[in-house]
């Protein structure tokens, strides 16, 4: 999308950059209180929702929890399995419950199951990838095919999705109807050239070589190409559609480019548009902005396409 910036984008942007540069602020939001869920704080939902609490896991060490979100009066087949972004060290905040309602509005009444996985330094690779198998697995057991469920993710949350999607493939198990992708963490090597090119404008990331993106305590010893880990290192094939989403000033920029590049030569069906000026993940301003207005309503239309 080529048009100019609205000065409400700009304000948000302006803040967005100001509260990633304000030392005080991100020492209080570090990775050490990050990783407390936010699941139990209380979130007021539309009237038309409801939202409900499910553990899976026998002990302490290897349960997680989600929160099912229905539709009241709803009679849409499809659900949407939700996995938020925060570097895999980030646990489930108040925001995402936010996203969760316009997933299931976008989607027309959809379920919409939010995944409050495991996450690092306590519980490193691959405890973010087998929670997320886990409660693909607990949809299926409740009914659902795999034809009904749509994957979707951003950032971190968006890379797990694709490498749920290998992990699946390698175990010759069915894909998901389709996964959406925004500002979708694919490489965590940081070897693209957006990393560089984009290291002085990116809001979010910029100025600073950050633990989260350059040294991640979930990689542990694992091999960062794993695509478990790094999706782009793997095989597209027989993926999903696909709608992937990043703004032009993120330092993530070429996780996404090259995805989409190497999922179109797999034959893999992706939709994947970039935003002028928008900063990691801005689809979290909700409808704030014409920017993520508009990306909540190709997501609409792109799950519309899904389900016909």
């Amino acid at each position: 999308m080529d048009n100019e910036l609205s000065r409400k984008s700009r304000i948000v942007k302006m803040l967005v950059a100001e509260f990633n540069s304000n030392k005080k602020l991100t020492e209080r939001y570090s990775t050490n209180s990050f990783g407390r869920s936010e699941m139990d704080i209380e979130y007021n939902y539309p009237d038309h929702l409801e939202a409900e609490r499910i553990t899976l896991g026998d002990n302490e060490s290897d349960s997680f929890e989600m929160e099912r979100l229905t539709w009241k009066d709803s009679t849409s087949p499809w659900i949407i399995l939700h996995l938020h972004g925060g570097g895999y060290v980030g646990a489930m905040r108040r925001h995402y419950k936010n996203m969760a309602g316009l997933y299931s509005e976008v989607g027309g009444g959809a379920t919409v199951l939010t995944v409050d996985y495991r996450v690092a330094p306590e519980h490193k690779f691959p405890a973010a990838i087998e929670d997320a198998l886990r409660a693909y697995e607990w949809i299926l057991d409740q009914g659902y095919t795999n034809e009904q469920i749509i994957v979707a993710g951003d950032s971190a949350g968006g890379g797990l999705a694709m490498g749920m999607c290998h992990t699946l493939k390698s175990r010759w198990q069915k894909l998901p109807a389709g996964l959406v992708a925004m500002s979708p963490w694919t490489d965590v090597t940081a070897s693209g050239r957006s990393y560089k090119e984009n290291y002085d404008i990116d809001p979010v990331f910029g100025n600073d070589r950050s633990e989260l993106i350059f040294n991640n305590p979930y990689i542990g010893d694992a091999n960062p190409r794993d695509p478990r880990i790094s999706p782009l290192f793997g095989d597209f094939t027989g993926f999903p559609p696909m709608l992937i989403q990043v703004g032009t000033d993120e330092m993530l920029l070429s996780d996404s480019e090259s995805v989409a590049a190497k999922a179109r030569a797999a034959g893999v069906k992706v939709r994947f548009t970039k935003y002028n000026g928008m900063f990691h993940v801005f689809q979290m301003s909700g409808t704030l902005m014409e920017e993520s207005k508009a990306a909540w309503f190709e997501v609409k239309r792109f799950l519309e396409e899904i389900q016909k």
